[in-house]
């Protein structure tokens, strides 16, 4: 039943899937934590500029940002991330690109509310000791702001892991393409869809359960 898999790599596929993954939030959570402290910041410049960006890129189809990354960034402006002349790896690096910049909105958004429930006392505090915005940003808010929204960063990484689906649209060999290309090829429709749905499964429930568990661990005591 299952003879018609031997032609495809299908982990290789997923394997994909989970490098996107990996690399998009890790990119998403850098930009994103610089976001929010833009969002914070007593500069009404910076915080002009983080609400702008949240506020536009959040509301962008996500496909429309992929897309916008291989035609608008690398067809028009050349920019190709260091591997001008390999198709794969191009895209692949312009599919992060683009997926990093989607999520940081949502990691912002995630961080900004953490940021919230720290007690104003705190900073208020620090700041009369003579620790700079900065400082006190980032040895008293963000460290308690991440252990208060572990939960809600979790439900971002998993809708991160289904969104590497919309790298297919530039040609990133993932999971979603090899799908697309499996039920062209074989009368298996079924059969092929309830394998990819598993396969997804597989990489976001253990991803839950753990996350879960890890947020409850660290939970902030008020």
């Amino acid at each position: 039943m299952f003879d018609f898999l031997e032609g495809y790599d299908v982990l290789g596929a997923f394997w994909t899937t989970v490098q996107l993954t990996l690399l998009s939030a890790v990119g998403s959570l850098v930009w994103g934590t610089i976001l929010a402290g833009m969002r914070v910041s007593p500069v009404p410049l910076m915080r002009g500029f983080g609400t702008a960006y949240v506020n536009i890129v959040r509301n962008i189809p996500l496909t429309v940002i992929i897309v916008f990354t291989s035609l608008g960034l690398s067809n028009i402006f050349g920019v190709n991330l260091g591997a001008a002349d390999d198709f794969d790896t191009k895209f692949f690096r312009l599919a992060v690109l683009g997926l990093s910049a989607y999520t940081a909105t949502f990691v912002c958004e995630a961080l900004r509310s953490g940021i919230n429930t720290v007690p104003v006392g705190q900073a208020e505090a620090a700041r009369a000791l003579g620790l700079s915005f900065n400082q006190v940003l980032t040895l008293i808010v963000l460290p308690q702001a991440f252990r208060s929204v572990i939960g809600p960063l979790t439900n971002v990484l998993i809708a991160l892991t289904k969104n590497t689906t919309v790298a297919a649209a530039i040609g990133v060999a993932e999971a979603a393409l090899l799908m697309k290309q499996m039920i062209e090829n074989e009368a298996q429709l079924l059969l092929i869809a309830t394998i990819f749905a598993l396969g997804f499964v597989v990489l976001t429930l253990p991803t839950g359960l753990l996350l879960g568990w890890l947020g409850k661990r660290l939970a902030v005591k008020r």
